[in-house]
């Protein structure tokens, strides 16, 4: 059984918390410890991203952290001995965000190999819509890796319903319009986009893009999703602290704790 389907199972009623980092931001071992660190506070999940020097569907937010992973060194090997390194203590389910050029870079069915064996549960092209996948879902499936697809709000039902059931780990719900990023309020938008969803089908889907606050995470869940996904606030933490590496750790520590602690409260 594929650890995401698992873990959908184990955290059904509450919903699954999900956090996003970038591997090798700001550098390789300290990317590897605040993932650690989210770990040890109570992630269900983690999304991890492999940078990317254009990355379309990512906000200023997000790209300046494939930046800065970029100048640390971190490219694609790297990023697999990240993983491989979380997964040595670890048996949460891992999906990987990836660009399609990096994938392709490598050869489909040899990224997917890689990924799968590095411990990766689930691998999200960002840029390839479900419909224009190509040879990557069969690779992923060879390689024993779940598929991901975004859907967004303008989605048409016929066609969110088609990714939904197309999507074998689960589907990433686009919960706002436009780029990732922190917003201060969770929006018509994402609350009617999210029961809209849940009527379509009983297929997993997790909700990121603009979930900021430990609040937007519960609200998300209570309306029917079955996991959320925070990236732009964990993020901006770690923008924010510098070069101090125990600023960081400490800000990421505790959102993930209230974070976790609040969904479970909430149950």
């Amino acid at each position: 059984m594929n650890r995401f389907t698992r873990m959908f199972q184990q955290t059904r009623g509450r919903g699954a918390f999900m956090p996003f980092f970038m591997l090798g931001d700001p550098t390789p071992a300290r990317s590897l410890n605040l993932i650690r660190t989210a770990l040890e506070e109570g992630a269900d999940a983690l999304e991890l991203g492999i940078p990317f020097s254009d990355p379309i569907a990512d906000g200023p937010v997000i790209q300046a952290s494939a930046l800065r992973a970029h100048r640390a060194g971190t490219n694609v090997a790297r990023c697999f001995d990240l993983l491989a390194e979380v997964r040595r203590n670890s048996d949460v389910p891992v999906g990987l965000l990836v660009y399609c050029n990096l994938i392709q870079k490598r050869g489909v069915d040899q990224f997917c190999a890689d990924a799968a064996q590095a411990g990766a549960d689930a691998l999200l092209a960002a840029d390839v819509p479900f419909d224009r996948a190509g040879d990557l879902p069969h690779a992923a499936e060879a390689a024993g890796l779940g598929s991901v697809y975004l859907c967004s709000p303008n989605t048409p039902d016929d066609r969110a319903r088609r990714i939904l059931e197309t999507s074998t780990a689960f589907t990433y719900a686009v919960g706002v319009m436009g780029t990732t990023g922190a917003r201060d309020a969770l929006g018509d938008e994402t609350t009617a986009f999210v029961t809209r969803l849940r009527a379509l089908s009983d297929r997993p889907f997790v909700v990121g893009f603009g979930i900021s606050t430990p609040a937007h995470a519960v609200e998300v869940l209570r309306l029917g999703a079955d996991g959320v996904i925070v990236g732009s606030a964990l993020i901006r933490m770690i923008e924010a602290a510098g070069d101090d590496a125990d600023a960081a750790t400490a800000s990421v520590r505790q959102f993930v704790r209230n974070t976790a602690t609040l969904i479970r409260q909430h149950a």
